[in-house]
């Protein structure tokens, strides 16, 4: 008998062991693991031999009935209608490539990865047809793609062609993290809310709201993990909510309706030992987009930006010699400049009558100054004149539009968000996106989107705690408009913090002295600092911090290295080991900026000047709320 039971048991083991599916990393730090249990597809996800994901859910709900009805397929009453689906095949296959964006955080990016898709068909679906000739084989189809880089896990779902078109109506997305408990979640209930700190359970206050993507972790066992989405350009958003303590579902915004061949948008699974390495692995989210797909990105022109804040001639004559003076490469007028942007009335196809600017020729004295000129339209006017106004600032010389309170989460206006970015490409046109919308990689494949808000930046001046969890947190999907300030006095954080800030925040376009006008300047040394610091990059590694504690992130522009530290709310002292960035053996001119509450001037921050050589330790104290900002150039 005991023969027998182990027997029955091995034959049980092996064909457990068939029916799963394994993937694992380039470098087999992650291990991911599909199965099916009790008609359900279910994976797991470990990194580093930690567990990540103890268990979770793949697949969707569909509401197709009037179609199949129609069609005189029967009807499928199933609640979950990936249910009972099998397996028909699994294909696998690798990739290991470079490529070069049109501007970023590095020059080029590794795209390395395993990946396997798994065909899946709606089970009792075998026959060919139908007394109609229509071929249920096809309409059941379903496949999920996994790929597994060293940087992370995504996974999709593909509809492959359905022989008549077949669109589906997409009600549910099942996929799900079931995490040890534990955890604890940095839950941001909107895109430009401050985060809040809290345990996966349903007795948490919190959790009445989905928190928005990416939702980083720290678990139980000590690995960072992060839960992002990529790819989304005409589906529904993603959101996360907790449906079980220690359970979180993506959570669509509303239905989807698509049309096969159709592929749903990436669920994004990142984990790291250290925090600052979920900064250094997010060029993920890129990589799970489609290549750019502008011909010529020359146009595209990365820098930084200023606000005009008196919507005049004179004024935004000034603010261009300011540009100029500071190093700067854009200006915009910001909403109010065509009439009452929440009005029907307005029409951003003129300047309200009331504002003395001639655009033609405001656009062309910058120009002739080498100065990009950006103007603020609502989605409002957008919506209604988008056909229009794009002809007519492309022959003002307009460079770029910032789109204002943009209408996101809905299938509708996600697409429409996209498609008005894809045609402002074909007017050479950069966009600036606001407010709620948060990035997903799809400026790898339209980079003059160039920068989007989804954040709680100085139109909120959040406290510097609120700041670094930022750079954890908001900024592993894509670069955000924060606007640095400067000399406004309701910032909550010192001047150096304010400093670093276009460091460690990555924004092609960044906007700088927010609040400011040119005339509040008066030749602060530190600010030398911002004037050579660039916003594209060719290298970054984040070198140390803790979420909600503080920041240190080093990035190089050719042969100079810029290092920004942002501090959190207690004082502190951090050393900076050269060995991590710079060329070994080479001797740096460094130009550190950093607070000094004893100095008798306004801004309190002090200047020095040293030379090192790679490898030598660099100690500083960051006051609270504060930071500091250095320079690194080669000594010649």
């Amino acid at each position: 008998m005991k023969k027998i039971v182990l027997a029955l048991l091995m034959i049980f083991a092996l064909i457990s062991a068939h029916a799963a599916e394994t993937l694992q990393s380039p470098d087999g730090k992650y291990h991911f693991v599909f199965e099916q249990k009790d008609g359900r597809l279910i994976y797991h996800l470990n990194y580093a031999d930690k567990q990540v994901v103890e268990k979770g859910e793949l697949g969707v709900n569909i509401d197709n009935h009037l179609v199949e009805a129609a069609m005189g397929i029967p009807m499928d009453t199933n609640r979950v209608w990936t249910t009972g689906m099998e397996v028909i095949k699994v294909e696998r296959t690798a990739k290991d490539d470079t490529w070069k964006p049109a501007y970023g955080e590095y020059a080029t990016i590794r795209d390395h990865y395993n990946e396997m898709t798994i065909h899946l068909m709606k089970g009792g679906t075998h026959g060919n047809s139908n007394d109609n000739g229509y071929d249920k084989r096809q309409q059941y189809l379903f496949d999920i793609i996994v790929r597994a880089y060293d940087e992370g896990v995504a996974f999709r779902y593909h509809f492959p062609e359905a022989t008549n078109g077949l669109f589906m109506n997409i009600t549910e997305d099942l996929t799900s993290f079931q995490l040890a408990p534990g955890a604890e979640a940095y839950h941001f209930a909107w895109a430009q809310a401050s985060p809040k700190k809290v345990k996966l359970l349903k007795s948490e206050p919190v959790w009445k709201e989905e928190s928005d993507r990416p939702l980083v972790l720290k678990l139980s066992n000590g690995i960072y993990t992060s839960i992002g989405e990529a790819a989304l350009s005409d589906f529904s958003r993603g959101k996360l909510k907790l449906v079980a303590d220690n359970k979180l579902q993506m959570s669509m915004f509303d239905t989807a309706s698509v049309i096969t061949a159709y592929d749903m948008p990436w669920r994004v699974v990142m984990a790291a030992e250290r925090a600052v390495d979920l900064i250094n692995n997010k060029q993920l989210m890129l990589n799970l987009n489609a290549p750019c797909k502008i011909a010529d990105t020359s146009w595209i022109r990365p820098g930084k930006a200023f606000r005009v804040c008196r919507l005049d001639m004179k004024t935004a004559l000034q603010a261009i010699d300011f540009a100029v003076d500071r190093g700067l490469q854009h200006i915009e007028l910001d909403a109010g400049w065509y009439g009452p942007e929440w009005k029907m009335s307005s029409s951003a196809l003129k300047v309200l009558e009331t504002r003395d600017i001639d655009m033609s020729e405001l656009c062309r004295q910058a120009k002739s100054k080498g100065i990009g000129v950006w103007l603020y339209v609502n989605q409002r006017a957008l919506s209604q004149q988008l056909d229009s106004i794009l002809p007519l600032y492309q022959k003002w010389g307009v460079s770029g539009i910032k789109f204002g309170f943009v209408q996101v989460g809905s299938q509708k206006w996600t697409a429409w968000m996209h498609d008005a970015v894809k045609k402002c490409a074909d007017y050479h046109i950069m966009v600036d996106v606001h407010d709620e919308y948060r990035p997903t990689g799809w400026s790898r494949t339209y980079p003059n989107l160039m920068t989007q808000e989804g954040i709680g930046g100085n139109e909120e001046m959040p406290n510097a705690e609120h700041n670094v969890i930022l750079p954890y947190t908001r900024f592993l999907c894509g670069p955000a408009d924060y606007t640095p300030c400067y000399f406004n006095g309701r910032v909550k954080n010192t001047k150096a913090h304010q400093l670093a800030m276009p460091v460690v925040y990555y924004s092609p376009i960044t906007f700088l002295y927010w609040y400011d006008l040119p005339d509040v300047y008066k030749g602060e040394k530190e600010l030398d600092f911002w004037k050579h610091c660039p916003t594209v990059w060719d290298e970054s590694k984040a070198l140390a911090g803790e979420i909600g504690e503080y920041i240190i992130q080093a990035r190089r522009s050719g042969n100079d290295w810029f290092v920004g530290a942002m501090n959190g709310l207690q004082a502190r002292d951090i050393t900076l080991n050269t060995t991590d960035f710079l060329q070994k053996g080479k001797k740096y001119r460094v130009e550190i900026y950093n607070d000094d509450p004893s100095l008798q001037t306004r801004t309190k921050v002090s200047s020095t000047v040293v030379t090192v050589k790679a490898g030598k330790q660099l100690r500083l104290h960051l006051q609270a709320s504060g930071g500091a900002a250095l320079r690194f150039v080669p000594v010649k």
